[in-house]
């Protein structure tokens, strides 16, 4: 009986493994005849469009957005409270510097003054005759020097009351266009009070920033170009002045700031401006539509058309190449090439994302991304 039962488990063994192995190498055969199928056929040309990798000349140029900003800017409060008594200029007002604006209560300072006045005169009088009675030793020098001590505190009474009553008068700090008047005759101001603002036009700064890559096309004194659309059809000139030192860490950005003339004062602080800044230099550069370009965490990458002979039909065989570039400034919808590809050799400008290096193609230019140096929105 045990002999027979461990024959039965043999055979029972025996037929599972063939039974195992013939699906085995049944799925083998099929892969193998799967793969001599697809290598026999090769993958299908890929239809892309092409353009001729050459030297054109740049200008280089930057543009960016900024807004206006006054050269001098304040809002005009007072340092003390009191009760206006007397306004002396107009909403929209060009003032010269110093001119007085608004007076504030200051009665009560002045008649102080005059008491404290009264008391300085005393003083110097006190001084005065203990100087002569010293000549002829009728006082003692400590004498004298209290005397000299009391006529310095005086006077420096006096100094500090003027100086508060000098605080009731609201002046124009500097030469400038006054804004809207925010206060009435007989209202009382609170320190800080805002009185109205007062703004220097002539000229104006025009603040605006650039990517750090564009850092080396800027220099202080380089020409500007703005546009604004409160002023249509209008381009203003300017010069740079000033380029920020640092870096702003979270965007990147350096800020820069120009100077615009503005002698009818229609530019005003806050203004919405587009820049344009020319290095007047030109430069030849290799220039690719943008939708050439693969941008990648790892960097950018082009794929490059190679041509291997003719087929029997004597059509070209080409496939292509991805190759790394190094981009340099954009203008429009063109990218300067710095690296990486050479004039004349054929770039894939559309299709890429179906190819892959050494994929064969086919060219068909019927159809071209944009590749425009300055496009234009058009009306729809």
């Amino acid at each position: 009986m045990k002999q027979r039962s461990g024959k039965q488990m043999f055979i029972t063994v025996l037929a599972l493994a063939l039974l195992f192995g013939g699906i085995y190498g049944f799925q083998q055969f099929r892969n193998s005849m799967i793969a001599k199928m697809i290598h026999g056929k090769g993958m299908p040309p890929q239809t892309v469009s092409t353009t001729v990798a050459g030297y054109d000349t740049w200008n280089p140029s930057i543009d960016a957005i900024g807004s206006l900003r006054a050269v001098k800017g304040a809002s005009l409060s007072t340092e003390t409270g009191g009760l206006v008594t007397a306004i002396h200029f107009s909403s929209g007002e060009n003032v010269p510097a110093g001119k007085l604006l608004v007076e504030l209560n200051a009665a009560p300072l002045i008649a102080q003054l005059q008491q404290l006045k009264a008391s300085a005169r005393l003083a110097k009088i006190n001084y005065d005759r203990d100087v002569a009675q010293l000549h002829i030793q009728a006082v003692s020098q400590s004498t004298v020097d209290a005397d000299a001590a009391t006529l310095q505190g005086a006077n420096a009474q006096v100094a500090a009351q003027q100086a508060q009553i000098a605080q009731k008068m609201i002046r124009a700090p500097f030469a400038g266009k006054l804004g809207i008047r925010q206060v009435d005759p007989g209202q009382y101001l609170a320190p800080g009070a805002a009185i109205v603002t007062l703004q220097k036009l002539d000229p104006i700064y025009l603040d605006f920033s650039i990517p750090q890559v564009d850092l080396a096309l800027v220099r202080t004194g380089l020409q500007i170009d703005a546009r604004s659309d409160a002023l249509p059809g209008k381009i203003l000139h300017g010069r740079i002045t000033a380029v920020e030192p640092q870096v702003d860490a979270n965007t990147r950005n350096i800020k820069i700031r120009a100077a615009l003339p503005n002698p009818d004062g229609k530019l005003l602080p806050g203004l919405f401006m587009t820049v344009r800044i020319d290095q007047n230099r030109q430069q030849r550069l290799i220039t690719l539509p943008n939708a050439a370009i693969a941008y990648n965490p790892y960097g950018s990458t082009v794929f490059v058309v190679q041509e291997h002979g003719k087929n029997a039909k004597g059509q070209p065989q080409l496939t292509v190449e991805q190759r790394f570039v190094t981009t340099g400034l954009t203008r429009g919808d063109q990218v300067a090439i710095m690296t990486g590809i050479r004039p004349g050799e054929v770039i894939v400008t559309s299709g890429q994302l179906k190819l892959h290096n050494g994929a064969p193609v086919l060219v068909d230019n019927s159809i071209q991304p944009t590749n425009d140096a300055h496009p234009q929105v058009g009306d729809e």
